[in-house]
């Protein structure tokens, strides 16, 4: 089992999900904007397990916008489906970088994998900030090496 904040064992969330018709498009197979919707609820569960959400970022007094998405498609994913969609925190001084893998619950198989990345704004004066500000790093439970 994850230990709390500080280990990098923390640092990752899998949701399960079954794919909805809504979901597809008309060659029957998962919508490719709809990744994006399932990277964001692992990314929210991942916050939430970290203890900084997006409620809490906004305490905080920063936005945390998505200023890049990656998603390689390696195999269809159809209705009925269940997947499991994993987030990990993989880069956090300068930014708040995350991978994703998408895999079939049954099987195993990777079906997609992609990463997002994510940059404090101070949202007093709506200013990109060049390194993490301190409570992303007390949520992690690290020492930044700068």
């Amino acid at each position: 089992m994850p230990e709390g904040p500080g280990s990098t064992d923390a640092w990752f969330a899998e949701v399960e999900q079954t794919v909805q018709f809504y979901d597809l498009d008309p060659m029957e197979v998962v919508w490719h904007g709809n990744y994006a919707k399932y990277f964001e609820v692992a990314r929210c569960a991942l916050l939430d397990r970290i203890g900084y959400n997006y409620g809490e970022m906004k305490a905080s007094g920063y936005a945390w916008p998505v200023i890049d998405l990656h998603v390689r498609y390696l195999q269809p994913t159809v209705f009925g489906q269940t997947i499991v969609v994993r987030a990990e925190i993989v880069e956090w001084e300068h930014r708040l970088k995350l991978q994703y893998a998408i895999r079939d619950k049954a099987t195993g198989q990777r079906l997609t994998k992609g990463t997002t990345m994510q940059v404090a704004v101070n949202l007093e004066t709506r200013l990109m900030c060049l390194q993490s500000p301190p409570v992303l790093f007390e949520r992690l439970g690290v020492t930044p090496s700068w």
